[in-house]
């Protein structure tokens, strides 16, 4: 047995000594002191021998596997070190390759721009989870129970979650107003906040439509908030996205949720309101809907129509930053194409 130990160390310092890698350093460990290794096969040995001899072959035994062990322990730091070193072939004059440097997408880097616009206007930043009850979405809101937007066609119902009162009934938020009335529940008056997110709707795509878009609505509720302060809040907004005064009107609309309502419409910045495939050639384009919130919507949240009254708006973060960079098909913005969004950094 003495010479099997001798021998097995002999072949082990060899090994060890050509070995190129941490996985032919495992391989030789395995092979001589792991549990099935010639060292632990030696062991099993042991009671074999006569009682005199054992003593002095167990010691031998875990000398042999100490050793062992130090050797591929001090092998493996070489590796580790030889790794590290530069070639005497390398040339360390050629430059070097940069890595690719990422940017913001166009319509997050518009949302922080929107977020330091309110938060200078004094507006707090809410953020919600994208799946929504029909409670929120439509009932808080003043939408009347058959209103077509409560339909499959339109909004996208979970499965399994489709059926049910309408606290059950979950769907992927088509819209965020529904968020505004949750948190006007768990906040105190007066709210100065905005809530910026993605929504989803079941419709075609096209250059102007996509089923999932950004969003970003404010909204101002107080005892005194007047019509004025509504539009002065969105020249404000415009002004600043921009870098200049954007020309703003504002026609009636009707939405559920707002008492009165209006169509929010900027001049065309791609081609300054002469009329063009974006804004179909009219020189406008709808940006948002907005208006006093209903006083239904105002009684779910647990305020006092008579008492409090504000100005909503809805901006469509989507189509303000096609306004913003000149860009004709929204589509563009979910495509994942590096060769569009590479302009953006």
């Amino acid at each position: 047995m003495k010479e099997k130990i001798t021998d097995i160390l002999s072949e082990v310092k060899v090994k060890i000594s050509v070995a190129a890698s941490e996985g032919e350093l495992q391989g030789v460990k395995n092979a001589y002191i792991g549990r099935q290794g010639a060292l632990s096969l030696l062991m099993k040995e042991l009671p074999n021998l006569v009682p005199e001899l054992r003593p002095e072959m167990g010691t031998r035994l875990n000398q042999a596997k100490r050793q062992i062990t130090e050797w591929i322990d001090a092998k493996r730091t070489d590796l580790k070190l030889k790794a590290s070193e530069v070639s005497a072939d390398f040339d360390c004059s050629v430059p070097g390759i940069l890595p690719r440097q990422g940017g913001l997408h166009p319509i997050t880097q518009m949302c922080y721009d929107l977020n330091d616009t309110f938060r200078s206007m004094g507006f707090e930043i809410f953020q919600e989870d994208e799946i929504t009850s029909e409670m929120y979405a439509f009932d808080k809101l003043n939408f009347p129970p058959d209103h077509p937007a409560r339909e499959s066609m339109d909004t996208y119902w979970l499965e399994g979650h489709d059926q049910g009162s309408t606290n059950e009934k979950l769907c992927l938020r088509p819209h965020l107003t529904g968020g505004s009335v949750r948190y006007m529940q768990t906040h105190k008056p007066p709210y100065r906040f905005v809530y910026p997110g993605r929504v989803y709707r079941n419709e075609t795509t096209d250059a102007h439509h996509e089923r999932a878009f950004f969003q970003y609505e404010a909204l101002i509720v107080d005892r005194d908030i007047t019509f004025t302060s509504g539009k002065v809040m969105i020249k404000s907004i415009l002004s600043k996205v921009f870098g200049r005064d954007v020309a703003v009107r504002m026609r009636s609309g009707f939405f559920p949720f707002v008492e009165p309502g209006f169509e929010i419409d900027m001049e065309c910045q791609v081609c300054g309101g002469k009329g063009c495939s974006v804004c179909k050639h009219v020189g406008w384009i709808e940006v948002m809907p907005g208006g006093s919130p209903h006083p239904n919507v105002l009684l779910a949240a647990g305020l006092d129509p008579d008492e409090y009254t504000g100005f909503y708006v809805n901006i469509g973060l989507d189509r303000l930053v096609m306004m913003r960079y000149g860009v004709d098909d929204v589509r563009l913005f979910h495509s994942a194409d590096l060769r569009f969004l590479e302009q953006f950094r």
